[in-house]
């Protein structure tokens, strides 16, 4: 569906409350999960704006056995991995990716890559985490659609947010260190043309001249995400610290079961504008207050919206700030801009850490 208005939304919206909400293809939670709401999902969530009808029940997934959140529609065949928040703001949340939908996600993403020019048959270093964390099997696979194979380092985002928390400042600096001296062990011994890296992993290796060096001789592209880029940053290191190399932003999260990514064609003096994958993911960009909409060009918090036949989350409210934009030509819902963390979160300082 790369193009749809919003009767089209509307219609996809009915079918994923038919899939989420029939016994024969519903999750063991949806299905009794639907018996506490005031509201049927069948027959009264028609469009976009009735999805604010639903609670949102993502802070539940810290506790449910993941098992009851795979559709019985795929019988034995959905081939479920399972995924964990990072604990940015308590215990981790769990979700379940269906093979089907991970690979639905990784072709969306590399024909977003094709449009920023990022080639094909090229090897990656990818300095996100792995173990429990979609980001890492990301890597991997987008890497092996596009002919490339992926080197990855070991990452523990928890324990850096735990050190910080605990105000080890010098120990996280040290365990960055040691993510770095991997980098540059790839970096120095293999021909990689794409790193996907997080900003404050960028911004370490620009302390260390050899290795910007190599960056900027050997990498083709920059895939950066994972925590917010100020643009002041973002031009630095486009500009000045890897100049030979295209810089690419994705936002995502767990919750969201994948990613958004920078819009292409923009100007260097435009601020950089995530695009989500319509109709299964969808942005709404509200007044905390209200939760109305705000204005395009004013901020807010995000809102996302995750309806596929692998999952249906909607009504997430996000720890992030962002600027509303228009969406691209096709799309539904918001594009966001210039997205930051708040300060806190679900009674719970928000440490981005080094993802």
């Amino acid at each position: 569906m790369a193009e749809h208005n919003g009767a089209e939304f509307g219609e996809f919206v009915r079918e994923m409350m038919r899939w989420h909400f029939h016994p024969e293809t519903g999750s063991p939670f949806w299905l009794r999960r639907a018996q506490t709401l005031d509201f049927d999902p069948l027959t009264d969530i028609r469009d976009f704006d009735d999805l604010g009808l639903f609670p949102n029940v993502v802070d539940e997934l810290r506790d449910v056995p993941v098992r009851e959140l795979i559709p019985r529609g795929y019988g034995d065949d959905h081939a479920a991995a399972v995924y964990e928040s990072g604990g940015t703001t308590g215990q981790p949340k769990r979700v379940m990716f269906t093979a089907e939908w991970q690979r639905r996600n990784i072709e969306w993403f590399s024909e977003r890559l094709d449009a920023h020019g990022v080639p094909r048959n090229v090897d990656w270093l990818s300095a996100v985490p792995a173990g429990p964390h979609n980001v890492g099997a990301m890597a991997v696979d987008t890497a092996a659609a596009r002919g490339g194979l992926n080197f990855g380092i070991d990452l523990d985002p928890r324990w850096v947010k735990r050190l910080i928390a605990e105000g080890r400042m010098d120990m996280a600096s040290a365990y960055t260190d040691h993510l770095i001296e991997q980098i540059g062990y790839i970096l120095a011994s293999q021909d990689v043309g794409v790193l996907f890296a997080t900003p404050p992993m960028l911004e370490r290796l620009a302390q260390h001249d050899d290795l910007v060096e190599l960056v900027n001789r050997k990498i083709r592209t920059i895939i950066w995400g994972g925590t917010s880029l100020d643009a002041d940053t973002r031009d630095l290191l486009r500009d000045e610290v890897f100049p030979n190399t295209k810089l690419v932003g994705g936002y995502g999260s767990t919750m969201m079961l994948g990613t958004a990514v920078e819009r292409p064609g923009l100007a260097a003096d435009e601020p950089c504008v995530f695009d989500s994958f319509a109709p299964y993911t969808t942005f709404r960009v509200v007044d905390p207050g209200t939760g109305r909409a705000v204005p395009y060009g004013e901020r807010g918090q995000i809102v996302v919206h995750h309806m596929s036949r692998t999952a249906l989350l909607v009504n997430n409210i996000e720890r992030d700030y962002a600027t509303r934009i228009a969406p691209a030509a096709g799309g539904f819902g918001d594009s966001v801009a210039d997205v930051a963390p708040v300060a806190s979160f679900s009674g719970a300082a928000v440490i981005e850490g080094v993802y």
